[in-house]
């Protein structure tokens, strides 16, 4: 079931992409150009037919002066209900150093702490206890 969440994400991506290629008046060709992917790699990823990585998305959304935020959500990477979690995300994907596959993990490393933290038990907390202040400590200067 997993996986046909997965096409249909993909599938409105390429939708999405064609659309803001066509609204930019590019070709296939001349987006290929532009963002320094092959033409039959951005057609297939047009068609649904392949996943793209989070550089790509940089480059297609540099081409296409739109938001690479916007593509992230719409391939499934980002979720654009929680700002604070997008920024974290967001930070990760646009780490210049790291490979596909190191931001990828982090990703699902985060995904999982989330996860974890939302289903846990709340922890109850006490409340804090009055300190009475104490009698005959105060400090006086000597020789006065």
């Amino acid at each position: 079931m997993a996986k046909i969440k997965v096409g249909k994400t993909v599938s409105s991506l390429g939708d999405y992409l064609h659309e803001q290629r066509v609204a930019a008046q590019l070709s296939l060709r001349q987006l290929a150009e532009q963002t320094g992917v092959s033409n039959p790699y951005l057609s297939q990823i047009e068609r649904g037919l392949r996943r793209p990585s989070a550089e790509v998305l940089q480059q297609l959304a540099k081409a296409l002066r739109i938001s690479a935020e916007q593509l992230y959500v719409q391939a499934g990477i980002l979720n654009p209900d929680d700002g604070q979690v997008r920024s974290v995300e967001l930070a990760i994907l646009g780490d210049p150093v790291l490979s596909e596959r190191q931001k990828q993990s982090l990703l699902d490393v985060y995904q999982s702490f989330r996860v974890v933290a939302e289903n846990a038990l709340p922890i109850e907390v006490l409340e804090p206890t009055a300190v009475e202040p104490t009698v005959g400590l105060e400090t006086t200067k000597q020789g006065d």
